[in-house]
This record gives structure tokens, sequence and C-alpha cells, in this order.
């Protein structure tokens, strides 16, 4: 797969590595591994492995990194027949299939969010076999801007997709302009084929970054006013927390999972997912009120460095497991 995530777009590098799977599942079967006491796999991707941890009791553990798949599929969908008439989710449904029976089988799952969590108890999953864990981030690299930039400029990060609400923050920013004529949009990532109908209609009214190294981002979010994150599904956008650590104000929806750290009113603004007016008049606001926006800032740099560094995510992932795994020795006994 390396070289298609150097050279291929989103939709190519997905397709590759379901036309390659079969490969990657052979090779798992046939592992013989040392012993070991827990089994970790993405949601999805579970299934090899949690065959050779039944071998020898082991724990199984789940890292959810998107909302229950029932959930998660019916989100996209929607967004597909909105916006892309015909569109299907590009995911084929042994996939969800897969995600479905990993859930099923997992003594622990880990939640990256609360909209992950209670997505999960939506739909059946024991609140017992939940935990939640919010990513990290790395405070070397993504550390505070400054100052409030004099010129209002907004940064999205994460792939042009119907899924991540893009088609709404387009519209919402073309209602920022009109009142913030000198305002900036900054979008990093590719595009995903289920935006085709609506990226000819946009391109041009922002600046598009393909590929961005970390390095590279963590300059642009020290001159930017705010981070919006308008996702309709999401585990819980990573860049949403280096957007935080760069001391932005967060404007996202409940569904990107930024409620997880983001208090409404005190480290940004938890807006309605799929409501353009809401999101635009907190883009507005962020930018006009500029003495709220440095508070607001401050508080969400404050928020992930005091806890939520990768070694505070990795330390809470040891926790988890080692209760879930004692917590089943006491069940068999």
């Amino acid at each position: 797969m390396k070289p298609f995530y150097h050279f291929a777009s989103a939709g190519l590098r997905e397709q590759m590595s379901l036309r390659l799977w079969p490969i990657w599942s052979r090779w798992v079967r046939r592992q013989l591994p040392p012993a070991f006491d827990v089994a970790y796999a993405c949601m999805g991707q579970a299934s090899e492995l949690f065959d050779l941890a039944d071998r020898t009791g082991a724990l199984k553990v789940v890292d959810a990194s998107s909302s229950h798949p029932t959930s998660f599929y019916g989100f996209w969908q929607r967004e597909c027949d909105l916006w892309n008439p015909g569109a299907r989710v590009a995911l084929p449904r042994w996939i969800f299939r897969r995600c479905n029976q990993d859930l099923e089988r997992a003594d622990l799952i880990l939640c990256p969010s609360t909209f992950v969590r209670d997505s999960m108890l939506y739909n059946g999953i024991p609140a017992a076999k939940c935990v939640i864990n919010p990513y990290g981030v790395d405070t070397t690299v993504f550390r505070p801007r400054p100052a409030v930039p004099p010129q209002p400029r907004f940064v999205c990060v994460g792939t042009l997709c119907l899924r991540k609400g893009h088609q709404y923050l387009f519209r919402a920013f073309g209602k920022v302009r009109k009142a913030l004529p000198d305002a900036e949009l900054i979008c990093a990532g590719s595009y995903y084929p289920d935006f085709a109908r609506e990226r000819s209609r946009w391109e041009g009214s922002f600046t598009h970054y393909e590929h961005l190294p970390h390095a590279e981002l963590a300059k642009i979010l020290q001159t930017a006013t705010a981070f919006v994150f308008p996702s309709n599904e999401e585990g819980f956008a990573r860049s949403v927390i280096e957007g935080m650590a760069a001391g932005l104000p967060i404007i996202a929806t409940h569904e990107s999972g930024a409620t997880t750290l983001v208090t409404d009113g005190k480290e940004g603004k938890i807006v309605r997912a799929r409501d353009v007016n809401h999101l635009a008049e907190a883009m507005i606001q962020s930018a006009t009120n500029r003495e709220e926006n440095w508070l607001m800032g401050q508080a969400a740099c404050a928020r992930v460095a005091a806890d939520n560094t990768w070694d505070d995510f990795a330390e809470r992932l040891l926790q988890a497991c080692h209760a879930a795994r004692e917590q089943k020795r006491a069940a068999a006994i």
C-alpha cells in the first residue's frame, strides 16, 4: 500500500486497500505470535486478530475510529442522497458487517469521543464495554499562536467530502464574506469522490492545500482566527485537537467529536450540524469579538496541554486495557 499513500488520491487509496485486503487477511491468519494478553485492532479490521486472541483468552479491544457502523453508514448516505444523488457510500457493505461483528466480539471498545460512545449506546452496545479516550496531540509541534490575527482567517483540515460537511462550510463562508469581505478560508486535504458535484462550484473561493506536513500546518494555525470543522459524522477529528493546541477557538459540531473536549462558549462554539446560518454566525462572531476569541483560544490550549498529549492518551489506553483485563479474569473465575 505504501506507493498509494504517497501518490494516489484519497478515493484510490481506499479502493486499493480494499482490493489488497484478502492478502493481508491471509497473512494475519497464518501468524503464530508470541504469547500476548491484549489484542488491539481498529473497528472493521479485528476479526483475524480476534481469532488469534480466542486461542489464548486474550482481551479483545476495538478502537472505534468512527461512530457505530449503522449510524456511520446512515449519516454518510444521507449526505450522498442530498448533494450527489445516485452516489453510494464508498465503503462496501461487508466492511460495515465486519464492524458490527468486531463490536459484538470485543471485550472493550475505545471511543475517541462522546459522539462515538453515544452512537454505540443508541445502537445497543452495552455501556460497560465503552470507554472514552480522546486522541492526543504533539504539543512540541502545535504551539499556541501569539495573537489574534488582524485579518479573519479560518482553517479546516480533513478530506474534502460530504461526510465532513464541506458543502455546508463553503455556503457558510459565502455568508461570512458578505459580512467580512477580507475573510479567508484555508482547507487542507484531498478531495473525496463523493464531492464531485460540489467541487467545481467552490474551487477558487478558498485556499486549498492537497497535502500539508504537520510543520507547515502548525505555522498556518499560528496565523488563524479559528479552527472550523462542521462534520456530519466523525470519530474525533485529530485536527480539532491540533487546532486547540495552537490556541484557536474551535467552531465545530457535536458529530465531529469536538464536544468531548470543547464546551460551548468556553473553548469555542458548538454549532448544529448541517445548519449553514448557525455556522456562519459563529464564524462572524469569532472574527469580530477579538477579546472573546483570545480567551476561548487560551482555554482551548490549556484544555489539551494540561492532560491530553499523546502520553496522556497512551496512559489512559493502558489503564482501560488493564481494568478490562482484570474484569475479564474475575468473570472467568
